[in-house]
């Protein structure tokens, strides 16, 4: 079910585009025979629950989205075969710091007292929370900054995932997969996302990135935010964030039965917003555009590195 589970980042509501019928005859042609009732009984048990059809979402569904997913689901595994890691990324929403009321309710003697207006001319800062979530290992890591949810940042923010777990726990690296949403400051249509990425990520640690996209609108299939957000919005539900401290303390200790761990960290940096990728930047991106949805799923090879054309595999590196 992992490729066909969304999630809510604000809670722990989970659900599947499979029917349990669907999933039953999926069981029996992997020998495994289980009927629809007890597939039903085994999603209740997993947290997920049957829910009607809810008039939130603007606009149609994209044509392509199935065939993307498709193609997500066989990088993913592709990527296992290799041994090379993956990781699902996203940007989490803004949160006011300061003494403010915080969605949830806490178990305790008096309930906290909370300013009674959320202004934010009196909050001590505005976080902005950039997640790193390796599905493998069921561990991640949230970068607070203090500026603007950037591309910049965002990168900055893989970078620091890269040198302080991914190299230790995957010393062997030569591709990352990186499964991110079409929009916000890791976006498929964005340049400075992707000057970002040759620039910091495959120049100076000289691997290929593959960029997968979620098609618009399917974001919460994206389980970063269903697997570690909504993780970290239930545990510091109803407790204000009176300070940046308090915010990475909460981040830190978030844990669930299965063993999710979050490292948290901060980046005091300051990001400038509309920053202007020209012509002779983009040339210099060694971007290679995959044949299946190129807009969505591309590679980018560290600068003297070239796209082999004797495989088929769309993120084999050669070095020239």
């Amino acid at each position: 079910m992992a490729d066909e589970t969304a999630g809510d980042p604000m809670s722990a509501l989970k659900w599947t585009r499979k029917s349990t019928r669907k999933a039953s005859r999926e069981l029996k042609r992997q020998k495994i025979p289980a009927s629809p009732r007890t597939v039903a009984r085994l999603l209740k048990d997993m947290d997920f629950s049957l829910k009607a059809n809810r008039k939130s979402v603007a606009g149609t569904q994209h044509p392509d989205r199935d065939q993307q997913f498709k193609y997500i689901a066989k990088m993913k595994k592709h990527f296992e075969a290799l041994g090379q890691p993956r990781i699902s990324v996203d940007s989490k929403k803004k949160e006011l710091i300061g003494n403010f009321y915080n969605p949830g309710r806490v178990w305790c003697r008096d309930a906290p007292a909370v300013s009674d207006h959320d202004f934010r001319s009196a909050a001590l800062g505005i976080a902005n929370s950039y997640g790193i979530y390796d599905p493998c290992r069921n561990d991640g890591l949230v970068v607070i900054g203090i500026s603007h949810d950037t591309p910049e940042f965002a990168v900055d923010s893989i970078v620091a995932w890269l040198t302080n777990t991914g190299l230790r726990r995957y010393p062997k690296i030569e591709e990352l997969l990186i499964l991110c949403d079409s929009g916000g400051s890791n976006g498929c249509r964005a340049r400075a996302w992707k000057h970002w990425l040759q620039q910091r990520l495959c120049n100076v640690f000289h691997i290929a990135v593959t960029v997968c996209h979620y098609p618009t609108g399917a974001s919460k299939w994206n389980p970063i935010e269903h697997r570690m957000f909504s993780q970290v919005s239930l545990n510091w539900a109803g407790k204000p964030l009176r300070s940046f401290e308090t915010m990475l303390k909460h981040i830190r200790c978030t844990t669930t039965d299965t063993g999710l761990k979050i490292q948290s960290r901060f980046n005091k940096k300051k990001y400038v917003k509309g920053i202007k990728i020209d012509e002779t930047q983009i040339s210099e991106i060694n971007i290679k555009k995959h044949q299946c949805l190129p807009e969505w799923n591309y590679t980018i090879y560290p600068k003297g590195c070239v796209w082999s054309r004797k495989t088929k595999n769309p993120i084999r590196l050669k070095a020239t």
